[in-house]
C-alpha cells in the first residue's frame, strides 16, 4: 500500500472561531494570529493506493469560486491540488475513488471544476467514484441555517448529476484496508477514514481533530454544530487511539502532518509528531 500527503494550499480562519471558548491567551501560543485575529491553516489531503484503486481523501477548496469568495479566506502557499498530484506522478484521470469526509467547501471544493468554457461544471476526477456518507449527503443538500454557507451546491450536485455519487455503506468500508469512524459533533455524520497499513493504523481526522492544537477534548471549534458531542467523541476516540497506537493525520495543521496522542496526568496531549514519512 502506498500513502502520500497531498497539499492543496493554505487558508486563513478566525482564531476564535477555530478554538471556541478557549481564550486567545492560551491558543495563540500554538496558533499565532495576525492583526486581524486570523490564523493560517493547511488543507491537507491524502492519496492512498490500495491494490488497483487509487484513492484521494478530500480535495481541498478548489479553484472555481469567485475572487470575492477567496478574498474572505486569504488563500496562500505554493501548493495546489493539481501540482501536488502531478508531483506524486498522478493525473486527475488516474484517481479511481474520491472519499469526502464531509461536504464543507474546504474539504470538497476541489471535487468539481469549471469546464473549459467556464459556462458549466465538470468533475475534476472523471473516472472516479465519489464516496459520501448518505446521512451526511442528505444533511448537506438541505442544510441548517448555521451551516448553509459552508455547503455550496456547485461542489455537490454535479457529482450526483453526473452519476458518480456513491454512498458509504453501513459497514463503513471503502476497501478491505480502509474503513472509517462516524463523528456527529462537527457536522452530521462526518466520515473519518481509518487506514490499515500492515500492522499500523492511520486515522484521517478531518474536523474531529483538525490540528494538533485541537487534541485536547475541550478545544472545540465554534463551527461545530454539537460541541458537547465533539468533546465526547474525541475523548472516546483518543482512548482507543492511545490503546491501539494509532497515528493521527491532521488535515488543517499548518506544520504537522501526523502525530500520536498520549495520556498524561493532565489529560490527552500530543506525543511524537512530524511528517507522514516519519510514521509510515
Amino acid at each position: 500500500m502506498r500513502i502520500e500527503t497531498i497539499h492543496t494550499g493554505n487558508f486563513m480562519l478566525d482564531g476564535g472561531a477555530m478554538f471556541g471558548t478557549v481564550p486567545k491567551s492560551i491558543w495563540q501560543r500554538i496558533n499565532p494570529a495576525d492583526e486581524n485575529n486570523m490564523c493560517n491553516w493547511a488543507m491537507r489531503c491524502l492519496l492512498v493506493e490500495d491494490g488497483n484503486r487509487l484513492i484521494l481523501i478530500d480535495t481541498g477548496m478548489g479553484e472555481k469560486q469567485s475572487e470575492k469568495f477567496f478574498g474572505y479566506y486569504y488563500l496562500n502557499g505554493i501548493h495546489s491540488l493539481q501540482k501536488s498530484l502531478n508531483d506524486a506522478g498522478v493525473d486527475f484521470n488516474d484517481i479511481t475513488d474520491v472519499v469526502l469526509t464531509h461536504l464543507h467547501f474546504d474539504h470538497c471544493g476541489g471535487a468539481v471544476k469549471w469546464n473549459s468554457m467556464k459556462d458549466g461544471y465538470e468533475l475534476t476526477f472523471p473516472n472516479a467514484n465519489y464516496w459520501v456518507h448518505p446521512t451526511h449527503w442528505d444533511h448537506a443538500i438541505s442544510p441548517n441555517p448555521r451551516e448553509k454557507a459552508s455547503f455550496l451546491t456547485e461542489n455537490m450536485l454535479p457529482i450526483q448529476e453526473m452519476g458518480q455519487l456513491k454512498f458509504i455503506g453501513e459497514d463503513l468500508k471503502i476497501t478491505k484496508n480502509i474503513s472509517g469512524i462516524l463523528a456527529q459533533g462537527h457536522t452530521e455524520s462526518m466520515f473519518c477514514p481509518k487506514i490499515s497499513v500492515g500492522d499500523k493504523t492511520l486515522v484521517f481526522m478531518a474536523d474531529m481533530i483538525p490540528s494538533a492544537g485541537h487534541i485536547r477534548p475541550n478545544y472545540v471549534m465554534g463551527y461545530d454544530i454539537r460541541p458537547l458531542d465533539t468533546m465526547r467523541e474525541r475523548a472516546t476516540f483518543l482512548k482507543e487511539a492511545v490503546a491501539k497506537d494509532y497515528t493521527l493525520f491532521f488535515e488543517h495543521d499548518l506544520n504537522l502532518e501526523c502525530g500520536k496522542a498520549i495520556l498524561t496526568d493532565r489529560g490527552y496531549k500530543l506525543g511524537d509528531a512530524g511528517s507522514l514519512t516519519n510514521f509510515f
